[in-house]
């Protein structure tokens, strides 16, 4: 099962070192798995035990750890603990990273007798976040494929080509094209260090991915793919589509509109944070959530006008999910601009590359032919 994404709230070491090494809670087969028990009519320590020795008898790496949490999760419950904090102690105490979304619809499932339903809706919530990862990483790959291909290419090109044609060109100096001789220059350096020129261009493949990892970098790199044409606005609508989801969630378990704002704004994109806030201040203020998400750019015209009607007929999570239902198409939109644009528009790119090492390679060549005539 796919995994739902961690919060920002009560993280005891923000960074890299806390972002790599903190487990991560299956949270979503967890929520269903549980969902159905107690739909089953289970009570809530027996469908714990349940849980526990299913986990035990996977045989997962990660069995250890999920059966101690669910064990911690039992043992407060039998000090008398609600299932909420329950939960968010075991996972302070066995360090997976928070689980804010869940912990607050439990929490307010407990109080309205709907925690079953709130359960399942939270393991769909997080499969189709899971679903969402998964197609943006399948969508990113022929791309990075192919960048690491060209990369591969350049490299042999400048390690090994390269080198041969200074040897075969040696002592034409000042008699070959300037930009020849700085690629001359630098296929001698890079064939004196081989080691030093591979590792800088795995540092140049991985900065990506550690920047990823850091709070500033990936806010970085966000809004870096949200400036691009095309790109961006669907990125962003995508982001919307799962705002209005997580706030479907949270409002379909009983949390109030202003702390299901606050809540989402955790697990919100950085650049939708500040007006998310914005948002929750008209609210509390006594504005409607479809005016005040109007007025912050955070509803689309579909969505302004289903939560107008699901404020007036008192059907404001199923309109905000049915809204995010219509938003996903826009992901295959996003398959198909990375289809037709991208990865051609990435092909030339690297050619160009390829094509203009070998054509300053080959124009001594061409010089000595000239001489030679």
């Amino acid at each position: 099962m796919p995994t739902s994404p961690a919060g920002e709230a009560a993280e005891p070491s923000p960074g890299l070192r806390w972002q790599l090494m903190a487990p991560r809670l299956d949270s979503g087969a967890f929520s269903h798995e549980l969902s159905v028990l107690l739909a089953a009519g289970i009570p809530m320590l027996e469908a714990l035990s349940a849980l526990r020795e299913q986990s035990q008898q996977t045989r997962q790496p990660q069995a250890g750890a999920a059966s101690a949490w669910i064990a911690g999760v039992q043992r407060r419950l039998k000090a008398g603990q609600a299932l909420a904090p329950a939960l968010e102690a075991a996972l302070s105490e066995a360090g997976h990273a928070p689980q804010p979304l869940l912990i607050a619809g439990v929490a307010a499932a407990e109080r309205s007798g709907k925690l079953p339903q709130a359960l399942a809706d939270h393991a769909r919530h997080a499969a189709w976040v899971g679903s969402l990862r998964h197609q943006l990483a399948s969508a990113a790959l022929y791309p990075s494929l192919l960048v690491l291909a060209s990369l591969a290419v350049l490299l042999f090109l400048l390690i090994v080509v390269v080198p041969r044609f200074a040897g075969l060109l040696e002592g034409r100096g000042g008699d070959l094209p300037l930009a020849s001789q700085w690629l001359l220059a630098a296929g001698q350096a890079a064939a004196a260090q081989p080691l030093v020129t591979l590792a800088l261009a795995a540092a140049v493949v991985l900065a990506p991915l550690v920047l990823w990892q850091l709070p500033a970098g990936r806010d970085a790199l966000q809004a870096l793919a949200w400036r691009l044409p095309s790109l961006g606005p669907r990125l962003r609508v995508l982001a919307l589509a799962q705002l209005y989801r997580t706030l479907a969630m949270l409002l379909g378990a009983g949390v109030p509109v202003l702390a299901a704002l606050r809540i989402a704004q955790g697990s919100a994109p950085t650049r939708l944070r500040e007006a998310l806030a914005g948002t929750a201040q008209s609210v509390a203020e006594g504005q409607r959530l479809s005016a005040s998400l109007s007025a912050q750019g955070l509803a689309t015209p579909v969505a302004r006008r289903m939560l107008r009607v699901g404020e007036r007929s008192g059907r404001l999570a199923e309109m905000l999910e049915q809204a995010a239902a219509f938003h996903d198409d826009e992901l295959r939109r996003l398959g198909e601009l990375v289809s037709r644009v991208v990865n051609p528009a990435l092909m030339l790119v690297m050619g160009g590359l390829i094509g203009g090492l070998v054509v300053l390679l080959y124009l001594p060549i061409f010089q000595l032919a000239e001489g030679v005539l």
